[in-house]
C-alpha cells in the first residue's frame, strides 16, 4: 500500500487521536492574547522536550516511556543514535514557534490545518492509498487538501473577502505538497511553518495596508 507507515493502523488511529487533542491549542489561543499563550506554551513545551530527551539518557525514564508509548512511536522516534524528538514534542515546538512568528489569524489557520489535515491524510492515505504522490499517496494528499479547505472555510479572516479564502486555499495547497514530500524536518514543524509563511506573505502582498498583528481576531 502506498504511504504505509512503520506502525500498524490501530496504533496510527491512536496516535492521530492524540494528535487531534492538540486542537485545544488553537481553540484556547482564539480566546487569549499572544503573551499569555506563550506563558502557557513555553513551559509545557520545555517539559515535553526534557522528558523526550531524557529517555535517551536515563534508563528508568526510558523504560517507563517505552512501556507506555512504544507501540505508537515511529522507528525514527526510537533511534538512540539520532535522538529525534517525538511527534508530540514537535507539535508543541511548532505551536510555540508559530505564535512567536505569525499573527494570530495566521496561526489559527496554519496550526488547525496541521492538526486536521495531517490526521485525515494519514488515516485515509494508509487505508485507501493506492497511487503514489511524492513520498505519500494521491488519496492521502487529496484528503489533506480537502480538509485544509474546510479549515480555511471556518477560520477567522480580516474582511471575509473571497481573496482571503483564496489565500488560505493556496497556503493549504503548499501544505499538501510539504506534507507529501520526504523532508528531513518533521512535518509537524514543516506544515504549519510553510502554511503560515505563505499566508503571511500573500496577506502582505495583497493587503499591504492591513497590520495583521494589530487585527482583532473575531
Amino acid at each position: 500500500m502506498v504511504g504505509a507507515g512503520d506502525i500498524d493502523y490501530k496504533a496510527e488511529v491512536v496516535r492521530k487521536g492524540i494528535h487531534l487533542s492538540s486542537l485545544n491549542i488553537p481553540v484556547i489561543y482564539y480566546f487569549i492574547d499572544r503573551d499569555l499563550a506563550l506563558m502557557l506554551l513555553i513551559p509545557v513545551t520545555a517539559v515535553f522536550i526534557a522528558v523526550d530527551l531524557l529517555r535517551y539518557y536515563h534508563g528508568p525514564t526510558a523504560r517507563l516511556f517505552y512501556k507506555v508509548f512504544r507501540f505508537m512511536l515511529r522507528k525514527h522516534e526510537q533511534d538512540g543514535n539520532s535522538k529525534r524528538l517525538n511527534g508530540a514534542s514537535n507539535v508543541l515546538i511548532a505551536a510555540t514557534v508559530c505564535v512567536v512568528l505569525f499573527p494570530k489569524l495566521v496561526v489559527l489557520t496554519a496550526f488547525t490545518i496541521l492538526i486536521i489535515s495531517d490526521t485525515f491524510a494519514a488515516l485515509i492515505g494508509r487505508k485507501f492509498g493506492r497511487h503514489r504522490f511524492l513520498a505519500k499517496s494521491v488519496e492521502g494528499s487529496l484528503a489533506f487538501f480537502v480538509f485544509g479547505l474546510a479549515v480555511v472555510a471556518v477560520t477567522p479572516k480580516v474582511t471575509y473577502a473571497p481573496m482571503e479564502y483564496l489565500i488560505g486555499a493556496l497556503a493549504a495547497a503548499v501544505g499538501t505538497v510539504v506534507e507529501a514530500g520526504s523532508w528531513k524536518i518533521d512535518d509537524n514543524l514543516s506544515i504549519p511553518l510553510s502554511v503560515g509563511a505563505v499566508m503571511w506573505g500573500l496577506y502582505a502582498a495583497l493587503y499591504p495596508s492591513v497590520d495583521l498583528f494589530a487585527h482583532h481576531v473575531r
